[in-house]
C-alpha cells in the first residue's frame, strides 16, 4: 500500500491548461484521488498563503512516504491559528498543538513514546514531524530545536519561513532579511529597515550539529519540496527542512504572486536552495540565469523604501553582494563544476552513517 501511494502520488487528477502539456510525472496536481489532503479545505489562511501551500505538500509527501503512519506536533503561529480555531481542525492526521517554543521537545517525546509502544507491539513506530514558523523556530524554539539536533532524535522538523511574526502583526524575527520593513523595523531617515548582520541561518546551524539530513526548499518547486520530504522520511535521526513560504500580507505583494516571489528569491540567490548530509553540502539548485536582486525586491512593499526618488542604491548593492556570495558559497551556478564551498564541508563530525528505513 505504501509503495502504491508513493508511485502514483502525482499521477492522477484534474488536467489544467498548463499541466496538460507536461509528462505525467511532471504534473503538480492539487486535486487527486491519490493525495492524502493532509490540510483540508475550510481553514482560514489568507488568500495566496505560501505557508498553507507548503504545509499541504510537505505533509502529503510525509504521509505518502510513511503509508499514513505519521503524527505531527505544531508550534503556535500562523499555521496553527488558521488551521485549528477551537473547536475546529483542518488536519487529517494525528496533530498536537504545542507551545510556541517547545515543539521540537514535544515531538522528541512523541517519537520516544511511539518507539517504546512499537517495541512492545512488535511493529514499526509511527513517524513524527514537528513544524513551526520562523518565529517559533529561529527565535523562541531555538533551544529545544538545538537539543533535538544534539540528541539526534528521530524527528523531521519543518520550518515554514515567511520571515516575520505574521499572525501577530508582522513583527521582525531573526529570519527577517536585511532592510525589510516590519512593524518593529520601520524605515526612517538614516535607518533602512531591518539591520544587516543580524538574524540566524538555521540550516547552517543544523549542519553544524552534524545531523543526518538538512535541506532548504521553496513553494516555487513543489516536486523538489516533495522529493526532499520523502527522502527525509526514509532516514532515521534528526532531520531539518527549511521552506521559504512568501506572505502576501506581510511582504506586500498581490496574492497571485506567491509562487513567483518564491521563485525570484531562489533565482536571485537571496534564498539558496540546497541539501546537506552529515554536515556537508551534497547538492544545490542550479540557477540557469541569475536575476538581479531588484527583480525580487521591487515586487514587495516591504522593500519599497529602497527605490524611487528617495531610494538607496548603495543598500540595494549590498543586498546584491549577499546574493552573489550565496551563489558562490553554495555552488548555485549552473555552469560550475566545482564543489560547493562552505564552512561546514569538513568542519563538523557527523552523527554517524545515515540509517535508512
Amino acid at each position: 500500500m505504501q509503495e502504491e501511494n508513493t508511485v502514483h502520488f502525482y499521477q492522477t487528477g484534474t488536467f489544467t491548461v498548463g499541466n496538460r502539456l507536461l509528462a505525467e510525472q511532471q504534473k503538480t496536481l492539487q486535486s487527486s484521488d491519490h493525495r492524502y489532503n493532509s490540510l483540508n479545505s475550510g481553514h482560514r489562511a489568507c488568500q495566496g498563503c505560501g505557508e498553507a501551500l507548503g504545509a499541504r505538500y510537505a505533509l502529503d509527501a510525509a504521509l505518502a512516504a510513511t503509508g499514513g503512519r505519521l503524527a505531527v506536533a505544531n508550534a503556535t503561529g500562523c499555521l496553527e491559528v488558521f488551521s485549528t480555531p477551537y473547536p475546529e481542525s483542518a488536519w487529517r492526521m494525528p496533530w498536537l498543538h504545542s507551545l510556541f517554543g517547545n515543539t521540537a521537545a514535544v515531538a522528541a517525546g512523541m517519537a520516544a513514546a511511539f518507539r517504546i509502544r512499537a517495541a512492545k507491539e512488535g511493529k514499526s513506530p509511527v513517524r513524527v514531524v514537528a513544524q513551526g514558523g520562523d518565529g517559533g523556530t529561529t527565535d523562541i524554539g531555538m533551544g529545544c530545536l538545538s537539543g533535538m539536533f544534539e540528541r539526534n532524535d528521530d524527528v523531521l522538523y519543518i520550518c515554514y519561513d515567511n520571515e516575520a511574526y505574521m499572525n501577530t502583526g508582522v513583527q521582525r524575527s531573526s529570519a527577517t532579511p536585511p532592510t525589510a520593513r516590519t512593524a518593529t523595523t520601520m524605515p526612517i531617515p538614516g535607518y533602512e529597515g531591518n539591520e544587516f548582520g543580524q538574524g540566524k541561518n538555521v540550516p547552517l546551524i543544523a549542519m553544524a550539529h552534524g545531523i543526518p539530513y538538512v535541506a532548504t526548499a521553496t513553494v516555487a518547486d513543489l516536486h523538489d519540496l516533495e522529493r526532499k520530504v520523502t527522502k527525509a522520511m526514509q532516514i532515521h535521526g534528526a532531520r531539518y527542512i527549511h521552506i521559504l513560504v512568501p506572505c502576501p500580507l506581510g511582504w506586500g505583494f498581490p496574492s497571485s504572486k506567491t509562487v513567483e516571489m518564491a521563485r525570484l528569491a531562489a533565482e536571485t540567490g537571496l534564498f539558496p536552495v540546497f541539501e546537506a548530509e552529515n554536515g556537508e553540502i551534497t547538492g544545490s539548485y542550479k540557477i540557469r540565469r541569475q536575476l538581479p536582486v531588484e527583480a525580487y525586491l521591487k515586487g514587495q512593499k516591504r522593500f519599497a523604501h529602497l527605490f524611487g526618488k528617495r531610494g538607496d542604491p548603495a543598500t540595494v548593492e549590498h543586498l546584491q553582494r549577499i546574493a552573489d556570495r550565496n551563489i558562490e558559497k553554495f555552488g548555485l551556478t549552473a555552469l560550475s563544476d566545482e564543489e560547493p564551498e562552505g564552512l561546514f564541508r569538513s568542519l563538523v563530525e557527523p552523527k554517524g552513517e545515515q540509517e535508512h528505513v
